[in-house]
């Protein structure tokens, strides 16, 4: 602004910085307007105008403003905004004409790979998110270097995994964004913190089925038992007519003449009673069928809620 007045660049200044300073997007973006208005032919206003305009999603007003600034400047570092505009109004391909100039080569590794952001952000608009990995897959991503703009490459590849269905992936990549971000630019710890949430409640709802099944299967184990014991009382029953029987052979002893083979009958009829054990035994049985029964509740008691 070495151009200007002295007066008049104070005042463009001065605007300009309330545009910095603005934290509504649309101020900012009128700030910046009203610098224009007093500069038109400066490129850094033409510049910070076109800024203020893509943050304030005015995409056609943004990719005007900086056509002119690169026009006015020179500079080539306006192409990542450029190409995202582009993008962002629906035509992929003047996006990526862009990206893929030859001009490209001679840029700067911090706007190439801003361009390959965009590339990445422009695949997964066509329903390709391998082909958004993958365009962000460069040496910078692993080299082991932190470079000022690492925080923002390790943000696209994690929200490109994400998108990509790779999520473990992206809750590490999340977290290496997150430990870049020095500045705070991004929501990169706010990503891995839901991401890891995510993946815990995964996690406990997994172990709440498989105990579940566990329990089931208790419960099947119990009610075999309880079919087993009903069975015993069953044969308990067989017993108890083994009694009868004896009693029945006791009855026929007082036909016997000989009151010594009477007193052997009695004795007969003594060994017949103890056949009515095999009652006390069925008893038994019919106790074994109740205990399977409890062990049956036990086991649903022991199955988690929900």
């Amino acid at each position: 602004m070495r151009t200007l007045p002295s007066d008049l660049a104070d005042a463009v200044a001065r605007r300009l910085v309330a545009a910095d300073l603005a934290e509504d997007p649309e101020q900012a973006y009128q700030f910046a307007l009203a610098a224009r208005r007093l500069a038109a032919r400066v490129g850094v206003v033409r510049e910070a105008c076109g800024i203020a305009a893509y943050r304030a999603g005015r995409w056609a007003d943004a990719l005007a403003e900086l056509r002119t600034a690169r026009r006015l400047t020179g500079r080539s570092s306006y192409l990542p905004l450029m190409a995202d505009c582009e993008r962002a109004l629906g035509r992929p391909d003047r996006a990526l004409s862009i990206i893929n100039d030859p001009s490209v080569r001679d840029l700067g590794r911090e706007v190439q790979i801003e361009l390959r952001i965009v590339e990445s952000g422009i695949r997964r608009d066509e329903g390709r998110p391998a082909a958004a990995v993958v365009a962000l897959q460069v040496p910078e991503l692993t080299d082991g270097r932190l470079r000022p703009w690492s925080a923002g490459l390790f943000y696209a590849y994690a929200d490109a995994l994400l998108d990509a269905g790779r999520l473990d992936e992206a809750r590490d990549w999340f977290g290496r964004a997150a430990a870049a971000d020095t500045g705070e630019e991004t929501d990169a710890a706010e990503r891995f913190e839901s991401l890891d949430t995510a993946v815990f409640e995964d996690l406990d709802a997994t172990d709440s089925g498989e105990d579940a099944t566990s329990g089931g299967e208790r419960v099947t184990g119990s009610g075999e038992s309880a079919t087993h014991s009903r069975e015993g009382a069953t044969g308990g029953e067989s017993a108890s007519g083994s009694g009868a029987s004896a009693t029945d052979s006791g009855a026929g002893v007082p036909d016997s003449d000989s009151a010594t083979d009477g007193g052997d009958s009695g004795e007969d009829a003594a060994d017949g009673d103890s056949g009515s054990g095999g009652g006390e035994d069925a008893a038994d049985g019919d106790s074994g069928s109740g205990g399977g029964s409890a062990t049956a509740t036990d086991a649903q008691n022991t199955r988690p809620a929900g």
